[in-house]
């Protein structure tokens, strides 16, 4: 019997890669987009030698409409079930509002949302057809509350929080689970060198680990949303 599918876009860094290591150590076979082929490389082969499973891996920029359907094609092309997809392909460019350059709303809206939109629309006629799966998106506490210096990021957050909570009432009668995931501050290369002690963070692997620990409920049960802070509050 084939192994199911965990399916991370975004896959091989930060909090993507820490995903994609729990779903392969639970011994599900994993698939992963990115951007950047030396990083995929390494990602398969280390995600294989370690976990013994499979480690399916597609250079894609989801934020280009054609791509996010391609991935989505390639990932029903191996035939085998869908157990997870995570959205996580994502970034952050700092500013307001009444500042950022022209054109960044528009490239974070298409690289936080669409992304997530056309690789799930591709996906979720198969969840469907199975009358199971799970989906994470990954969002951010920018969803629930906007702040300084947030501009076009946090607004394209709300969208994706939006996305993920229609997603969810679409998809109760089909037995597809949906769960939004609002992150605070996590210690990523994103984060390196500015200054503030690594303590002060969460771990990529507190969400990997909360994540496991809301698509192992029983089928009878799913947990919307998931926020996460550090201890000490927001940074």
């Amino acid at each position: 019997m084939s192994r199911k599918l965990a399916v991370v876009s975004g896959g091989t860094r930060g909090i993507g890669r820490a995903i994609a290591e729990q779903f392969a150590k639970n011994d599900f076979d994993i698939v992963i987009s990115a951007r950047n082929e030396t990083d995929l490389a390494e990602t398969k082969q280390a995600i294989e030698a370690q976990y013994g499973v499979k480690c399916y891996v597609q250079k894609a920029d989801l934020a280009i409409k054609s791509q996010a359907i391609a991935f989505a094609e390639f990932i029903k092309s191996l035939a085998q079930p869908i157990g997870m997809l995570t959205n996580n392909a994502g970034t952050f460019i700092p500013g307001n509002v009444h500042e950022e350059a022209d054109g960044v709303l528009e490239q974070l809206i298409e690289t936080n949302l669409y992304s997530a939109y056309h690789l799930t629309r591709g996906l979720i006629p198969t969840m469907i057809e199975q009358h199971s799966g799970h989906i994470f998106n990954i969002c951010s506490v920018a969803s629930l509350k906007a702040y300084p210096n947030g501009g076009s990021y946090s607004i394209s957050k709300f969208a994706l929080l939006g996305f993920s909570k229609v997603l969810r009432e679409e998809m109760k009668e089909y037995g597809v689970k949906v769960t939004s995931v609002m992150p605070g501050a996590v210690y990523t290369d994103s984060w390196a060198g500015a200054g503030i002690p690594e303590e002060r963070f969460m771990t990529v692997a507190d969400i990997a680990e909360t994540i496991w620990s809301a698509y192992s409920l029983s089928k009878n049960a799913v947990i919307e949303d998931i926020v996460l802070r550090p201890q000490s509050g927001d940074i």
